[in-house]
């Protein structure tokens, strides 16, 4: 028997139970974002930089709350789209929130694309970057099509993969402590040399907080898990944990065993300096091919979430129906996925995306803000059937946080700023054409109807 929605399309496969979930989430936060940002955290705050990833993952962890209860009341896909359409009705709001959402995960697919082919795939050969970057994301296209059962089966090697990766990074700093060696005060070390240790810690913490932000994306996979208001608190909340506590061992780590100078001058190389000073023998390529693993793993997931971020919207009636088109074998959308890597092969090709980590976690701050004010709105619709439910003090608290963490005062970039603007001005453009096309196909209803 094949599902249909409204009688005419099929509907997503459920097929992610607890275990899947919770590797799911482990795997999305666990991606290129320590990889590539221990050097530039280090940078900003100096030996201490386990304290901003620290920090992150308790704002993060206070928004996941505000996620559990909202896609407990409402378990389908687009996520903060959909808790924003709901809780304020402003489809411009909606709209641009779904495109800041969307965009971080394109950007960020698309960044482990380039990562792919000019950091890890150069250390056994020498290819074209960008024909590199295109392939994978075709590549990653594909699997994406083929079924979500095959998509999340394929993270659970993967997680596993880049998990190893992170834990021999943690065994090798144990191992070094053992025999002596390592400087346990560059733990307390913060960076004040041209500013505040307070600036000092926020500026960091904001930077780290694009480690943490990859929790959400599992909401955008409500549709395609079973009991999805059951699973997902344990399985959210316990993936947070895991990723959280990785972070912080690899930081103190890489704090105890290198200068935060150092380890700033090495940028994405970070962890493979931290590397060759703990355990010189290691062979590079091991850590390289994990490396490989894990940009692939962050690139699937997140192409994974920008496809159903569509589909989503495309129901809700917030983005044109086409979106919302579902192949009726392999049960994907496979309009949202053409879609979604088209715009990451045009990054990938023509847009320079190295910068943009700071930007992204800009724009998804606003969307965390967002979220939790819509969490206290939406108390007042109330749903049958029981769901989870976090302390009211608790989103209020994330929110201010979230806040603080966009502003100028933490210490934020101007750059952080422009490139955030450039985006949204983009957003703002393609609401106009979206709003444009809904206005003649409305029209064009209108003028069928019949008259009497």
């Amino acid at each position: 028997m094949t599902d249909v929605r409204a009688g005419t399309e099929p509907v997503l496969r459920r097929v992610m139970g607890p275990k899947l979930l919770l590797f799911f989430v482990v795997g999305d936060i666990i991606g290129t974002g320590v990889y590539a940002l221990t050097g530039q955290v280090a940078g900003r705050v100096g030996g201490a930089l386990w304290l901003p990833f620290l920090l992150a993952f308790v704002v993060a962890f206070m928004t996941a709350f505000s996620y559990l209860e909202l896609v407990g009341k409402y378990p389908r896909a687009a996520g903060a789209a959909l808790y924003t359409n709901k809780a304020f009705g402003v489809p411009f709001l909606t709209f641009m929130v779904a495109f800041a959402v969307m965009c971080s995960g394109i950007t960020s697919a698309s960044s482990a694309a380039v990562a792919f082919g000019a950091t890890y795939l150069a250390a056994f050969v020498k290819l074209p970057v960008v024909l590199v970057g295109i392939a994978f994301v075709i590549l990653l296209a594909l699997i994406n099509f083929r079924g979500v059962g095959e998509s999340v089966k394929a993270n659970v090697v993967l997680t596993c993969i880049e998990l190893s990766g992170l834990l021999i990074i943690i065994g090798v700093g144990v191992w070094a402590v053992l025999n002596g060696d390592g400087e346990p005060s560059r733990l307390v070390e913060i960076n004040t040399a041209d500013k505040t240790w307070l600036v000092a810690i926020t500026s960091a913490t904001s930077l780290a907080f694009f480690a943490m932000v990859g929790f959400e994306d599992s909401v955008n996979m409500a549709e395609e898990c079973h009991d999805p208001v059951r699973i997902f608190p344990k399985a959210m909340l316990w993936g947070m944990v895991v990723a959280a506590t990785i972070y912080v061992l690899v930081s103190i780590t890489s704090s105890l065993l290198v200068p935060a100078g150092d380890l700033a001058a090495a940028k994405s190389n970070a962890l493979l300096t931290v590397l060759d000073i703990g355990a010189p023998g290691f062979p590079r390529e091991i850590f390289s091919t994990i490396g490989l693993f894990a940009v692939i793993n962050s690139a699937l997931i997140n192409m994974l979430m920008a496809s159903r971020l569509l589909y989503g919207l495309a129901n809700e009636k917030v983005l044109p129906s086409v979106f919302g088109r579902v192949h009726p074998t392999r049960r994907t959308p496979w309009v949202s996925i053409i879609f979604t890597s088209v715009i990451a092969i045009v990054l990938v090709s023509f847009v320079d995306i190295s910068a943009l980590g700071g930007t992204t976690a800009l724009l998804l701050l606003v969307v965390f803000a967002i979220v939790n004010v819509a969490l206290l709105v939406l108390r007042k619709d109330k749903v049958a059937h029981k769901h989870f439910r976090a302390p009211t003090v608790i989103p209020v608290l994330a929110a201010i946080f979230c806040l603080y963490l966009v502003s100028p005062l933490s210490g934020r970039p101007a750059s952080d700023y422009r490139v955030a603007a450039i985006l949204l001005g983009v957003g703002v453009v393609l609401w106009f054409v979206n709003w444009l096309v809904k206005r003649g196909i409305d029209r064009r209803d209108v003028k069928r109807e019949p008259v009497g």
